[in-house]
């Protein structure tokens, strides 16, 4: 399927009221996917162990890890993600890097395409969330932005 071709196809889906589209062309095959920001992908319900008696008193249970202070950037798409735009090419950016609106922070690779993820807020890279490569969902954060 050529590109243009793709291109249609994404283009109708975002402006018909479908969630999802697949389309079987000779072998190949191509699955197109809306997100809505209002939407959340639900997950899969895991299997609950049974529950078992407690020997020592919930106060000794791990305290959950702090939530990231300041500006979330987060994943507007399912995909992988990369720190920079080659493997040989240094990274878009640093913790303590200073970002304005617009600069690129990342690319995420979804259904072959590079999508370059931009800053949506000025600022300095606090935290970065997620390693390089790793497949990352709708909505995850990705850098914090101080």
């Amino acid at each position: 399927m050529d590109l243009r071709k793709l291109k249609t196809l994404i283009d109708l889906v975002a402006e018909s009221g479908i969630a999802e589209l697949e389309i079987t062309e000779g072998e190949g095959k191509v699955r197109i996917v809306k997100f809505s920001q209002t939407l959340q992908p639900v997950a899969p319900a895991q299997p609950q162990a049974a529950p078992v008696a407690a020997a020592a008193p919930a106060a000794a249970a791990p305290a959950a890890p702090a939530a990231p202070t300041g500006h979330i950037v987060k994943s507007p798409m399912v995909g992988t993600f990369y720190r920079a735009p080659n493997p040989s090419s240094p990274p878009f950016v640093e913790v303590g890097a200073t970002v304005a609106e617009g600069d690129a922070l990342c690319i995420i690779e979804a259904m072959k395409l590079l999508n370059e993820i931009e800053a949506d807020k000025s600022g300095v890279i606090r935290e970065i969330l997620v390693e390089n490569g790793e497949p990352v969902e709708f909505g995850q954060p990705l850098f914090v932005i101080a």
